[in-house]
């Protein structure tokens, strides 16, 4: 009888270990199936966010097409807002007219450009040489300082002066002496799509305005008025946020018009996806 008892309680013993086996094995199935599932929900409202900057982008070109002058969107850097689904989306459209391009600009206005972000005049002077140095096609330096194969040699780069046009703005971070803190304030202010030595004054901002030696505009934009015509190349910044904090921003250069496929109404010269932030 001993016996028995002792081998029943081993029994019962093993069968209450299989169950706990059971019951872990199960929990944790259950806590991979959550994880996984919130992941899979993670994944989704990306995509959410994304597709909703998007379809800001797109609004936003549909509305420069628009032959109604008062439909159309003005193209200096104001926002708008509107509700994609239920998700709100931020949007400015600048005129590409409206900045320096690197490769039509002179000397004194990109040193102008980096004096106005914050850059002491001297060294403005140099790295606006060195700027012009690096589309020219010679070999020789700017008279006030600049940078050729030499001096990137100088200065322990494994490049030179590319002696031909920038063919982006994020080439400018290339030139010698520039910093990732000065390219940052620049950039925003510069373009390669005008080939124009001066911007255009009327979509000018601020900055662009000071490099050209203008004042500040003396009266704020009145959103009632009709916008000017643009130069049909603009830059769309779209930015939606969901309402659990999750966001996605696209910058893009559209020239508007056909691009040769059927059914396109603009070109897409420049497509930057900003991220997904929480």
């Amino acid at each position: 009888m001993a016996g028995h008892a002792t081998m029943r309680g081993a029994a019962l013993l093993m069968v209450l270990w299989l169950v706990l086996l059971l019951a872990g094995l199960v929990a944790g199935y259950a806590l991979t199936a959550r994880v996984e599932s919130l992941q899979g929900n993670g994944v989704a409202r990306t995509l959410v966010a994304r597709e909703a900057a998007r379809a800001g982008v797109e609004y936003a070109a549909a509305r420069m097409l628009e032959q109604d002058p008062a439909r159309r969107w003005a193209v200096d850097g104001r926002a708008y807002k509107i509700d994609f689904q239920g998700i709100p989306v931020t949007i400015t459209v600048r005129d590409e007219a409206a900045k320096i391009d690197l490769n039509g600009a002179s000397l004194d206005l990109i040193s102008h450009l980096l004096q106005a972000v914050g850059e002491p005049r001297e060294s403005a002077d140099r790295l606006a040489g060195a700027v012009i140095d690096w589309r020219d096609p010679d070999s020789l330096t700017q008279p006030g300082g600049g940078a050729e194969d030499a001096d990137y040699l100088g200065a322990g780069l494994t490049w030179g002066a590319k002696d031909a046009p920038f063919e982006s703005v994020a080439e400018l971070e290339q030139v010698l002496g520039m910093r990732p803190a000065l390219y940052a304030a620049a950039a925003p202010h510069l373009t390669i799509y005008t080939g124009q030595a001066a911007p255009d004054a009327n979509f000018a901002d601020a900055v662009v305005r000071k490099a050209m030696g203008l004042p500040e505009k003396a009266a704020p934009i009145d959103p009632a008025a009709p916008p000017l015509p643009g130069s049909g190349t603009y830059s769309i910044d779209s930015r939606a946020r969901l309402t659990d904090g999750r966001s996605a921003r696209l910058s893009v250069v559209l020239r508007m018009g056909g691009s040769g496929l059927p059914g396109s109404t603009y070109t897409t010269l420049h497509w930057q996806a900003g991220g997904v932030t929480q």
